[in-house]
């Protein structure tokens, strides 16, 4: 066995080179972080660990990881508000929270905060690197989050730029969260077309959503605040139904 286990670190070492992904986590469970490194080492996935939020927050700026993953429940500064700051700072970095908590007001309150997706304990580290996979899937370097043709929609004062990331309300900029913008630009594809919150977890998400739908409505209502400089409501709720972007409401 322990020829076995030698073989096994050798063929590790000589694949760490093939580490493509950074994950920052702060977790003030050891236990949590060490389960997750194991897994994530099996995954060629680099782990970059934190006991706490403020330490997360000091680490961001120097290992730049291209995702945080954040305990709700940490001493000190906890991940609701170690949320709000990575959010504030740094618009391009997506964020997953792991809460110990099942109530609806958390989760909601995380995504509200800026997060991307959220986990509950106990949960599965398979299930945590595909969410991982489907956010940076869509972050990779030089590629459109969506691969949408043409590159550009223009709904009178509204412009959105796929290949760019970008979004215009008549001369003004607007930031907006990697997720709100692959909803919006989905949406921006099929003006006038209804979408159920299945189809746009589907769509949008990437995977089969373990979450409730909570989350489409979240991501709807931080989109409909940033598009408020447009001075119209371009995602309207169908009853029992879902959402649709109309075009007309932009004109």
């Amino acid at each position: 066995m322990e020829i076995v286990a030698e073989i096994y670190e050798r063929i590790i070492e000589r694949c760490e080179p093939l580490v493509t992904w950074k994950v920052l986590i702060a977790d003030d469970d050891p236990n949590v972080r060490e389960i997750i490194r194991l897994y994530f080492r099996q995954q060629l996935i680099e782990l970059i660990e934190a006991p706490d939020g403020v330490s997360a927050l000091t680490m961001l700026a120097e290992v730049k990881p291209d995702i945080v993953i954040l305990d709700v429940m940490m001493p000190g500064l906890d991940g609701y508000e170690t949320c709000r700051e990575i959010t504030k700072r740094y618009e391009d970095v997506p964020v997953i929270m792991l809460t110990a908590k099942n109530d609806e007001f958390d989760r909601v309150l995380g995504l509200e905060l800026g997060a991307d997706d959220y986990m509950t304990k106990p949960f599965s580290p398979r299930e945590l690197v595909s969410r991982i996979k489907a956010i940076l899937r869509r972050m990779q370097k030089g590629q459109p989050i969506i691969e949408l043709e043409p590159v550009q929609y223009e709904f009178d004062n509204l412009i959105i730029h796929v290949t760019r990331r970008e979004v215009l309300a008549g001369n003004m900029k607007i930031d907006m969260r990697p997720k709100e913008f692959e909803l919006l630009a989905f949406f921006a594809k099929s003006p006038g077309d209804v979408f159920t919150r299945e189809q746009l977890l589907e769509q949008v998400w990437g995977y089969d959503f373990l979450g409730d739908m909570r989350t489409v409505d979240v991501h709807i209502k931080k989109l409909r605040e940033r598009l408020s400089p447009c001075h119209h409501v371009c995602i309207h709720t169908v009853w029992g139904v879902g959402y649709k972007f109309e075009v007309a409401a932009c004109s």
